[in-house]
């Protein structure tokens, strides 16, 4: 089997109430780069590319795709490994690697194809059958209603059967961010999960401040309180707070969490799989957390084609650590907006009580609606 062929279609779908979060950047849009390998056996495969949609579409057709054509898909990891070493004088992190994320995840697609199996089946078997997942919402909306529709939407969430909620944090005041959070909290009760997300907009000072006024609301863990560039200031952070620490959907490759990992930074690393280097090298990084005792607890924002990538790489990762009663990872489940989740595959990922079953069809386990693909393809 030959790939014949690299089609990157950059869709893009508008959002009925846009949102924000700690960073200020308004979402008035979801976007994606969608990757499609097409082979000489008429196996089709499908990625996607975290971050600005354009960009990764030019990195792709310019330097990667000209490399990929005439390879066989089963060669994934010398596919992977000979396009960064191609690019990685330019860049080891970044575009780059979330460029080749989108291939790597399509060419495992292909391989699951062709054999009749699901990618997790590739890539170790499963060690379970469905996941857990959490809601990912409760961002910045109306700026007037901080608190009261924040509740609201924990409190949908949780009638819908989510047993676990991450809510954004990081308003510039600690005091309005705690009583969010409480009021969440005990909206929610004490049976519900809750974690937190400030985006990386703290300073160390300001991260352990607000750490340690949210330690009795019982949560899960504080994620991305400080600058990803900061792993020295991750470590800080850890080390003063009981509250997990979790980080890690802005950095790239195995190399990019080797340090993070090795001395401990975060207690919890959430790697993308269409940012971090596709499931070749998310395997690599929870083996690499595995080995030093940190949780892997992937990021998940996309289109349906990610939540899937996700979802097949979660059916495969141990427990963390194996016990009597484990608390395997949980799986990312973004609530905000967006058609390219909902609909872009014929049959969705959905979660029913909080919990999504995992694809059992080949490759990624979905099909993609090309009707759906081409009323929101832009470029």
């Amino acid at each position: 089997m030959k790939v014949t062929g690299i089609t990157c279609h950059v869709l893009q779908a508008k959002v009925d109430r846009p949102f924000t979060s700690a960073r200020g950047w308004v979402y008035g849009t979801r976007s994606s780069c969608v990757v499609e390998i097409a082979t000489d056996e008429g196996i089709t495969g499908w990625g996607e590319c975290y971050g600005p949609a354009a960009v990764n579409k030019a990195l792709i057709e310019t330097q990667y795709a000209p490399r990929v054509v005439g390879r066989d898909p089963f060669d994934v990891e010398a596919v992977w490994e000979d396009l960064y070493n191609r690019i990685k004088d330019y860049g080891a992190q970044g575009f780059s690697i979330t460029a080749l994320s989108g291939i790597d995840i399509a060419l495992w697609d292909i391989m699951g194809r062709a054999v009749g199996k699901p990618i997790h089946k590739l890539i170790g078997g499963a060690y379970r059958t469905e996941v857990q997942a959490y809601a990912t919402g409760l961002y910045f909306i109306d700026m007037n209603r901080l608190v009261e529709e924040a509740v609201e939407e924990a409190l949908a969430y949780k009638s819908q059967g989510f047993r676990a909620i991450k809510m954004k944090i990081g308003l510039g005041d600690p005091k309005l961010d705690h009583r969010r959070v409480a009021a969440v909290r005990e909206a929610i009760g004490p049976e519900v999960a809750l974690a937190v997300d400030a985006n990386h907009c703290f300073s160390v000072p300001q991260a352990i401040r607000l750490g340690r006024m949210l330690e009795p609301l019982d949560l899960m863990w504080f994620e991305e309180p400080i600058s990803p560039e900061d792993h020295d200031g991750y470590a800080e952070v850890t080390r003063a707070l009981d509250i997990a620490v979790a980080g890690g959907e802005n950095d790239f490759t195995r190399w990019g969490f080797r340090d993070i990992i090795a001395k401990k930074a975060m207690d919890i690393v959430q790697p993308d799989v269409c940012a971090a280097g596709g499931i070749s090298e998310m395997r690599k990084i929870a083996t690499l957390a595995s080995a030093f005792g940190v949780e892997c607890v992937p990021h998940a924002w996309g289109s349906a084609i990610g939540l899937a990538a996700t979802v097949q790489f979660l059916a495969a990762l141990p427990d963390q650590p194996p016990a009597l009663r484990p608390m395997p990872p949980m799986l990312e489940f973004e609530q905000t907006p967006n058609p390219l989740r909902d609909i872009l595959a014929t049959e969705p990922i959905v979660q029913r009580g909080g919990i999504v079953a995992v694809p059992a069809g080949p490759g990624l386990g979905i099909e993609i609606d090309r009707e759906v693909l081409n009323r929101f393809k832009v470029a």
